[in-house]
């Protein structure tokens, strides 16, 4: 059980440190696999929150110069395929070519394993034999071990290892061992991209930039189905949630399709705003929702949480002040059959809840009944605003309050640089409330967005002073 605490508590805290980058979780699998058996499912629990990354490289301690690129494409920033060839010395045997399957079985632990690389070839010498290539790193001295003389010695193989000179090219070297010895020795390798349908999205740092073009290509040609490659060059828009992009290789083609949930979604990702890292967050969300329910998403986007609600049966009023992404959540929700059940807005989100909001919860919550499960839900996902907006709930209605089960959760999204983030969006929220939301409001770590920075939700029921201005006598 210690071991366990420990690990889970190891775990925690790497993935929470760098959850802007992928480049730590094989650090924290080997420290894990080192105190229990069973903490492998837990590991792909968490894998499945994370973005797509380049393949990782594996240190190689025994000669770590063995698969790097020819040195001669330092500074190289206009992608020469043909610079990258090589030819190293590895250990092979050479074995009759009917007990190939056999020797590979036997010697699986000391044959060549490097993806893209053939662990058999042709002996050009000889037809009727086949040279297994052997990992260096194993056999370092060419030279077999014992065991190893053992195997081949009851499969009739001659033990002696031969030198061969394997050759490789650009399609051997993973991405980030090609980009490792393309930029300056020493500065930060681009670790991680979303992907978002054939869309690669980077944030490049300023010393990356002069080789942009060449990290575009790479990503493009080792993620298959990747046909784009853009950067970020500005910060994001909190009017519309979007913002500039350079493509950097493929075509310039931005409309995109995506899946979610088991939830196809088309969008223009030059204009709208999507972020592949929320999807367990919208899922979340969604499945706090009961059919029969009321959703309102106040900047409901394409409609990632919109159009799952509606398919469980909630009605559901979504608005988005951005025409291009309001053009594409009616697409979308009669792209999944849901555009019946979807009221869409295109309006300021103040006017929204003042409106369309303000109308429908004055109507429902005056004919809800007692025992009634209906329960109404408000989501803000615009973290640099939405706290912003909770003033709007204060005497929103007018009347006797309706019963406590009654009262619409809000699902308020919010960035925080604070040592305690969740204590710094609370009170944030209860400044706009005008109220304390003390021991009345849950707050959930979404995630890490930057070095300090954390993304968070906050969900509370508004309270009945708040929403309500009781009529004068």
């Amino acid at each position: 059980l210690w071991r366990l605490g420990y690990c889970a508590r190891l775990l925690k805290t790497n993935h929470f440190r760098t959850a802007a980058s992928n480049t730590s979780f094989p650090a924290v699998w080997m420290l894990l696999a080192q105190h229990s058996g069973r903490i492998p499912g837990l590991f792909v629990v968490v894998r499945k929150n994370t973005f797509f990354t380049m393949p990782e490289t594996v240190e190689d301690n025994a000669n770590p110069e063995l698969y790097l690129p020819h040195p001669g494409v330092r500074g190289m920033t206009l992608l020469n395929r043909e610079a990258f060839k090589k030819t190293v010395v590895v250990p092979a045997l050479k074995v009759k070519k009917e007990i190939v399957n056999r020797v590979l079985k036997s010697l699986k632990q000391s044959v060549l394993q490097r993806p893209g690389l053939k662990r058999v070839v042709e002996d050009p010498e000889d037809e009727d034999s086949r040279f297994v290539i052997l990992d260096p790193h194993k056999i370092p001295e060419f030279s077999l071990g014992e065991s190893e003389q053992q195997v081949l010695k009851e499969l009739s193989v001659h033990p002696e290892v031969s030198k061969y000179n394997l050759e490789l090219t650009y399609e051997n070297f993973k991405s980030e061992e090609i980009l490792r010895a393309v930029l300056p020795e020493g500065q930060e390798v681009t670790s991680g991209f979303s992907r978002v349908g054939h869309i690669a999205h980077l944030n490049l740092r300023d010393h990356q930039l002069p080789y942009r073009h060449l990290i575009g290509q790479v990503i493009m040609d080792k993620n298959p189905g990747i046909t784009c490659v853009v950067n970020k060059t500005n910060i994001i828009d909190s009017t519309y949630r979007n913002f500039e992009m350079e493509v950097l290789a493929g075509e310039n083609n931005l409309v995109t399709k995506v899946k979610e949930n088991n939830i196809a979604y088309e969008l223009d990702f030059s204009k709208v705003y999507w972020n592949p890292r929320l999807s367990t967050e919208h899922g979340r969300i969604v499945e706090l929702l009961k059919p029969g329910d009321v959703l309102f998403d106040v900047f409901a986007g394409i409609g990632p949480f919109a159009i799952p609600a509606a398919r469980r049966k909630c009605r559901v009023f979504a608005n988005d002040l951005n025409p291009e992404s309001y053009t594409w959540l009616l697409h979308n929700c009669k792209l999944n059959k849901v555009d019946t059940k979807v009221k869409a807005f295109n309006m300021d989100g103040r006017d929204f809840l003042r409106g369309p909001v303000r109308e429908e919860l004055s109507k429902e919550l005056l004919l809800l009944k007692e025992g009634q499960k209906t329960a109404f839900h408000i989501v803000m996902n615009l973290p640099a605003l939405a706290v912003e907006f909770l003033d709007v709930f204060r005497h929103l209605l007018v009347g006797e309050p309706c019963s406590p089960a009654g009262l619409p959760t809000v699902h308020c999204y919010g960035f925080s640089k604070h040592s305690n983030p969740a204590r710094d969006i609370q009170e944030r929220a209860e400044a706009s409330l005008g109220t304390s939301l003390a021991g009345r409001c849950s707050t959930f770590l979404v995630r890490n967005v930057a070095p300090n920075k954390e993304m968070l939700c906050l969900s509370f029921q508004i309270p009945a002073d708040v929403l309500y201005k009781r009529p004068c006598p």
